[in-house]
């Protein structure tokens, strides 16, 4: 069996402040993933699912509540980590810049991101999606559902990816998720979404 475990920082906690308060990375990595990921392992113990990759999960395990919901949790709590970096990388490169100056520009992908995560009803993700043609779209999903889902409305490779869920931002900006929706962009690392995007 297949046992997922929590994957490791590639930064510390404290490095995306003032975007990312130390406190909330902390609580946010090590209690609230963690969880997705204990709960996952178990909801999957014994079952046709224990030796999926967490895309194939996604993928085909979702008429599970709890496979759904914390698989959907561990795919994008992973890919949140890894599309984020101290500093941040400033604008998109290589191809994934391409499919964004295609798709109307940097200004219109942002306005068009920062709307999906500021309008999402409740808890949820935005994201920036790469279909089949190698074109990308913007959508976003309730809870802990993501674009690999067969619920999604919008269906394909989710390459980057913002948590609007309260405990992802709620100790610093407390009800002012437009601010954390424009500070996000100052912590993207575009050398990881691009390499997402190629693979």
């Amino acid at each position: 069996m297949m046992s997922f475990e929590l994957p490791q920082l590639g930064y510390a906690y404290d490095a995306l402040e003032p975007t990312i308060d130390a406190k909330t990375m902390e609580i946010h990595h090590s209690k609230h993933h963690q969880a997705y990921i204990d709960n996952l392992n178990k909801a999957i113990e014994g079952t046709e699912l224990s030796d999926k990759s967490i895309e194939e999960i996604c993928k085909t395990g979702t008429d599970k509540p709890a496979v759904r919901n914390n698989g959907g949790g561990h795919f994008n709590h992973s890919l949140f980590w890894e599309i984020l970096t101290p500093g941040g990388s400033n604008e998109p490169v290589g191809l994934v810049r391409n499919a964004i100056e295609n798709y109307g520009g940097l200004e219109k992908f942002k306005t068009d991101f920062s709307e999906a995560a500021k309008t999402r009803f409740g808890s949820g993700w935005a994201w920036l999606v790469k279909n089949e043609d190698g074109s990308v779209s913007v959508t976003s999903t309730p809870n802990q559902d993501n674009p690999l889902m067969p619920v999604a409305d919008i269906k394909g490779t989710p390459v980057l990816g913002l948590d609007v869920w309260e405990h992802a931002y709620y100790l610093n900006y407390q009800n002012r998720r437009p601010d954390y929706v424009a500070a996000f962009f100052s912590v993207v690392n575009w050398d990881k979404v691009e390499e997402l995007f190629n693979r």
